[in-house]
C-alpha cells in the first residue's frame, strides 16, 4: 500500500479534490453523485472490510454507479485515500477549553488521535510521511500546535513536540491493532493465549539462568493478563512523553520567564 501511494498518487490532483477547486459532473452517474458521497462510501468500505478491499470498482458497486463515473470525480485510489484521510481529520473535535494547561491539551490530542486510529485502523497504513496539505489537515495541525503556543518553545520545538505526541499515539494504535488482528486471525484473545502458554513459560524459562526476565515477564503477564497490555503501554508512555516535554518547557521558562 505504501509503495502504491508513493508511486501513483498525484499531489496536484489530490489538492484539486481536497480544496474542491474543481467538482466534475458525470451525466451517466445519475443525480446526487459527488466527491463527498464517494468518500463516505469508501470510508465505510475501509472501516468494515479493510484497506485491501477498497477499490474503485468496490466503491462504485456500493454507490450503484459505473466505475468510470467514480473516476470522473476521483482519478484513483491513491487520491481517494488522501481525501478520505482529510475528511476524517475534519470530523475530529477541536476543543478550546481543555483544562490542565499545555500538558492537558497535549494529553487530549494524544487521546483523540488514538481514538481516530482505533475507529479507522486502515489509516495506520494509508497515512504517509508526505501528506497532501488538505484544508482539514492544516486546520488540525494549527489547532494542535496551539496547545504549545506561548510556553517558551521556538517554532521548530513546537513542531517536534507535536510530532512526538502524535507519534506515540500512532505507535500505540498500531500495537493495539496488531493485537486485534492476532485475535481475529487466531480466534484467541491475548488473555486466552497467556493462560495457555503461561504454564509452559514457567516450566521452560529458567529463573536461575534468566532471573530478571523470569521475574519481570511473570509480573507483567500477571498484571496485564496477557503478554502485552496496549492500554497500559499507552498511558505509561504518554506520561513519560509529557514528563520529558515538561523538562524542556521548564528550561525555556527559566530562560525567558514563566510559561502560561
Amino acid at each position: 500500500m505504501s509503495r502504491e501511494r508513493r508511486t501513483k498518487a498525484d499531489p496536484a490532483r489530490s489538492l484539486a479534490i481536497l480544496w474542491r477547486t474543481r467538482e466534475p459532473t458525470s451525466r451517466s452517474a445519475g443525480p446526487g453523485l459527488s466527491v463527498d458521497r464517494i468518500v463516505r462510501a469508501a470510508i465505510g468500505i475501509a472501516d468494515a472490510e479493510g484497506i485491501d478491499a477498497l477499490t474503485m470498482r468496490r466503491v462504485s458497486e456500493a454507490l450503484g454507479v459505473g466505475t468510470m463515473s467514480v473516476y470522473t470525480y476521483v482519478p484513483g485510489k491513491a487520491e481517494l485515500l488522501d481525501v478520505m484521510i482529510d475528511t476524517l481529520y475534519g470530523e475530529m473535535e477541536r476543543p478550546t477549553d481543555v483544562p490542565g494547561g499545555w500538558r492537558g491539551k497535549l494529553e487530549r490530542i494524544a487521546r483523540d488521535n488514538l481514538a481516530l486510529y482505533r475507529a479507522h485502523p486502515w489509516m495506520l497504513r494509508a497515512e504517509t510521511s508526505r501528506p497532501v496539505l488538505g484544508p482539514n489537515l492544516l486546520a488540525k495541525y494549527d489547532h494542535e500546535l496551539n496547545a504549545v503556543a506561548g510556553i517558551g518553545l521556538d517554532d521548530v520545538e513546537m513542531d517536534a513536540v507535536l510530532t512526538l505526541v502524535l507519534g506515540h499515539a500512532k505507535s500505540s494504535a498500531r500495537a493495539a491493532s496488531e493485537v486485534s488482528d492476532l485475535e481475529r486471525e487466531t480466534g484467541m484473545t491475548d488473555g486466552q493465549w497467556w493462560q495457555l502458554h503461561a504454564p509452559w513459560l514457567e516450566k521452560f524459562v529458567d529463573a536461575g539462568r534468566y532471573p530478571t526476565a523470569a521475574r519481570v515477564g511473570t509480573a507483567a503477564g500477571q498484571a496485564h493478563g496477557a503478554a502485552y497490555g496496549p492500554e497500559y503501554a499507552f498511558e505509561f508512555g504518554l506520561r513519560r512523553v509529557l514528563d520529558g516535554i515538561s523538562v524542556v518547557v521548564a528550561e525555556r521558562s527559566a530562560e525567558t520567564g514563566p510559561a502560561r
